[in-house]
């Protein structure tokens, strides 16, 4: 790795605060381009308009996704940044490169009658991990939290008594999250009865508010796995992911007449912008229910 990209990595992780995930992410993306210039012999300060077009259309050729590919030049416009301030290149010719448009998916979410189910369904296990994996998914769904935020909550971020949970986001960014009385039920449930037997396990002292069954702190791709082991062990047929519980949760508040402001705030986005599309969700959930409802505006068979 050369030196300006090591710069730039320990820059993000140590004075913007990314997660490692994401750091990883951005050494992913600066790394294809370096392969592209050294391959088409351009210098870093000769990149153009031109170059950039064609490593783009290099990248599309190659399988990689509209949504990749801007990712690719969001990286590399805020990496090229930070080379132009440490005066390793004159100027940043990702400045005026427009962003490949891509097609923007709408979020899967469960319905209110989905979300009770889920619940039931999951409380009706008579296994260990039932109390684990109820508190999982009563978390996710009633807080909102990303799955990185919930591999990384600890003991101390949860406060039974004021029923609120601190979390640190994208950025160390921290936001306070309330809780309802059925989730402070289950969090106790599962700290007194369920974690001890976890932690018993362990090797390593954690203070991590999720264990796995070894009695570990989580990580992003274990929760992944305990998702689709609740979809088999609950039998529930809806594809369980974090981010679904995630969405159903900005979706239910938008619908029961929550300002987007506020979801903006509990969902710790920093744009206003990567709320808005739980318009979208809700209004295409306004429109079944008219379809519904509305006895003209049922088909006739």
């Amino acid at each position: 790795m050369n030196k300006p990209l090591s710069e730039f990595l320990m820059y993000l992780e140590n004075n913007l605060n990314y997660s490692k995930h994401t750091v990883e992410n951005y050494k992913g993306d600066c790394e294809k381009f370096h392969e592209f210039l050294i391959h088409e012999d351009i210098l870093f300060d000769d990149v153009d308009n031109l170059i950039i077009r064609n490593f783009l259309t290099n990248e599309m050729l190659n399988g990689v996704s509209k949504q990749s590919c801007r990712r690719r030049l969001s990286a590399l416009k805020k990496y090229y940044d930070f080379l132009l301030n440490k005066n390793y290149v004159k100027r940043n010719p990702f400045v005026f490169v427009n962003m490949p448009k891509t097609e923007r998916k709408l979020p899967s979410y469960l319905s209110k009658k989905e979300i009770d189910e889920l619940l039931k369904s999951n409380r009706e296990r008579t296994d260990e991990l039932m109390l684990r994996d109820q508190t999982i998914l009563e978390i996710c769904f009633f807080c909102g939290l990303r799955v990185e935020e919930l591999a990384n909550l600890s003991i101390q971020d949860v406060d039974l008594n004021r029923r609120i949970v601190r979390v640190f986001g994208k950025g160390r960014k921290e936001r306070l999250v309330p809780f309802t009385l059925d989730c402070q039920k289950t969090f106790k449930q599962y700290l007194s009865q369920c974690r001890p037997l976890l932690y018993e396990k362990s090797l390593t002292p954690t203070t991590a508010f999720i264990l796995n069954n070894r009695g570990e702190k989580l990580t992003t791709r274990g929760i992944q796995f305990i998702f689709k082991d609740i979809e088999k062990k609950a039998n529930v047929p809806y594809e369980l992911h974090p981010h679904m519980l995630r969405h159903s949760f900005a979706t239910h508040l938008l619908e029961n007449g929550a300002d987007l402001r506020l979801i903006q705030e509990l969902l710790g986005h920093s744009s206003i912008n990567a709320t808005q599309i739980y318009t979208h969700v809700s209004l295409d959930a306004l429109k079944d229910e008219y379809a519904n409802a509305h006895p003209r505006a049922k088909r006739e068979k």
